[in-house]
């Protein structure tokens, strides 16, 4: 029981932070829980990736050397790891309803991750005991937690560009979501796994090098899951290039210049749009904007900048 205990303390602790980060628009639990055992499945497809790399590497080399130990680590564990991760994100997000702000890919991505590495940490810590749990509670857990900020801070980037029709970046952002996250478990398995063939004085360097290298990739993400939560916004576009619809501002009543009074977005009268009276535009990039957050870049709105009075929308 405290093996169980100690497996699942670092993943539930990820998840609760994450989720409280969520502060414009809750994801609902049940797609949520659909993310995380799905992410567990992802286990299966990584070892069946992992034996069929291992097997093809070693018709190349005769031995575990150093080259086949960073080939293994980056082409073989982190590419059959995080592909399975990032097609459970796709198939079950890219077009769900609730994927609406810019926070919710890290969101997804976190659960999908913490899914696999729960399945993962259970494993080894059964296997292994207490001195593991505690190990894998301060590195691997938060590792495969990182992988995914990286994940979904570029896959949240590529559904924007595809709903405001930039198929280019939206496939590039695309490409990167999955790239990024290989390459940066690959090195973080790479250092370790080359440690192993070397002794003495080398293996202290590259045990140095690894904790550096830890510590920068949580320092990182933790500041890009504060920023993007702090400036998380509404993905979905108004027409004639107003950049974004914010939720708050598309609740209660309104009265149409046909004289109904309507809640919905749109007068069922007339078919007049919800009129938004607090468009600006961003200092950065120029964009118009509607109420907190550039819907284009995410800067915050000027705090001293007048609104545009009657917008055309």
């Amino acid at each position: 029981m405290l093996l169980f205990v100690l497996a699942l303390i670092p993943v539930i602790g990820l998840l609760v932070f994450v989720y409280l980060k969520d502060r414009k628009e809750k994801e609902p639990f049940g797609l949520l829980a659909a993310l995380f055992f799905a992410g567990m499945a992802t286990v299966i497809t990584a070892l069946i990736g992992e034996w069929i790399g291992e097997a093809a590497l070693g018709l190349v080399f005769e031995e575990k050397t150093a080259a086949f130990q960073i080939i293994s680590a980056i082409f073989v564990v982190g590419f059959s790891e995080e592909i399975g991760k990032f097609l459970v994100l796709w198939l079950i997000t890219w077009k769900n309803k609730h994927f609406d702000y810019s926070y919710d890919a890290i969101v997804y991505s976190i659960f999908v991750s913490l899914g696999f590495a729960c399945f993962e940490n259970v494993a080894y810590v059964f296997t292994n005991g207490v001195g593991t749990a505690i190990a894998r509670m301060l590195t691997a857990v938060p590792g495969h937690a990182c992988f995914a900020v990286f994940m979904g801070f570029f896959y949240s980037k590529a559904k924007y560009a595809s709903l405001t029709k930039k198929k280019g970046a939206s496939a590039r952002y695309i490409l990167l979501s999955i790239i990024v996250p290989i390459l940066i478990h690959g090195v973080y398995d790479a250092i370790i796994m080359v440690c192993g063939l070397t002794e003495d004085a080398a293996a202290v360097l590259g045990i140095l090098l690894w904790i550096g290298y830890v510590i920068a990739m949580f320092v990182v993400c933790f500041i890009l899951v504060i920023r993007s939560s702090k400036h998380d916004f509404c993905i979905i576009t108004l027409p004639e290039n107003i950049q974004t619809v914010y939720r708050p501002s598309l609740i209660g009543d309104w009265k149409c210049t046909c004289g109904s009074v309507n809640r919905m977005n749109f007068c069922p009268k007339c078919g007049q749009q919800r009129q938004l009276v607090a468009t600006w535009y961003c200092a950065k990039c120029g964009s118009p904007s509607a109420l907190n957050f550039c819907g284009n870049c995410g800067s915050p709105k000027p705090v001293f900048q007048p609104p545009v009075q009657n917008p055309v929308i």
